[in-house]
Formats: structure tokens, C-alpha cells, sequence
């Protein structure tokens, strides 16, 4: 196998579960907003969508030119969260991480 086909094998495995499928790894920033208590309110949403769309953006600050762009992304990923979240199943159990605007240091940072 040649130098390029055995890297491209080693990241095809990385990703895959062995039978093809993609794995299901989320991004470590963003936390599940199913299943809180109380539910997820709408700045947790938009603090999700916003973390999303800034990681696969590859974009912190998006420059004035995208800035339009990169805003209707975030209310488009927003949105389609609300509906997701509202047809989704309750949960036998809450998520296992807390948001990060219910966290007592982040709220003081944002708010402060």
C-alpha cells in the first residue's frame, strides 16, 4: 500500500466505526441541550448554534464581509435546534454535562 493510501486507511478507520458508518463524536464544546431541567432555554440554543457554526466555520470573529453570513447561519442551526429539541422524546435521564450558561463562572463572565 502506498504512503498515501495507508494515511488516507488510518483516517478512514479513525472516523468509522469498521463497517463504514461514521462515528458519532461530537465536538467537546458543545454540550446536549436535551433533556434539562428546566428545558433549554433560547440563549442556550443560540450559545449552541453560535459554537457550531464558529467550529465548522473555522471562525472565531467572522470579518465584516461574512458577518451577515455567518449570522444567518447561526439563526438557521437555531431554529432547526428549537425543532428538533420539540419533537424529540423526553429523556429517561439528564445529560451528563451542564451547559455552560448554567454554570456559575460562565454566567459571571458573560453577565459581568
Amino acid at each position: 500500500m502506498a504512503a498515501g493510501n495507508v494515511w488516507r486507511h488510518l483516517e478512514e478507520r479513525r472516523l468509522t466505526d469498521g463497517r463504514g458508518r461514521y462515528r458519532c463524536d461530537m465536538c467537546r464544546n458543545i454540550t446536549e441541550l436535551r433533556g434539562l431541567e428546566p428545558p433549554a432555554t433560547a440563549d442556550e440554543v443560540q450559545a449552541a448554534a453560535r459554537q457550531f457554526v464558529r467550529k465548522i466555520s473555522g471562525l472565531r470573529q467572522p470579518p465584516a464581509t461574512v458577518d451577515e453570513a455567518f449570522e444567518t447561519a447561526v439563526r438557521e442551526v437555531a431554529a432547526s435546534v428549537h425543532r428538533l429539541l420539540d419533537a424529540l422524546p423526553a429523556r429517561r435521564q439528564p445529560p451528563s454535562t451542564v451547559p455552560p450558561l448554567r454554570r456559575p463562572e460562565v454566567r459571571a463572565r458573560v453577565t459581568g
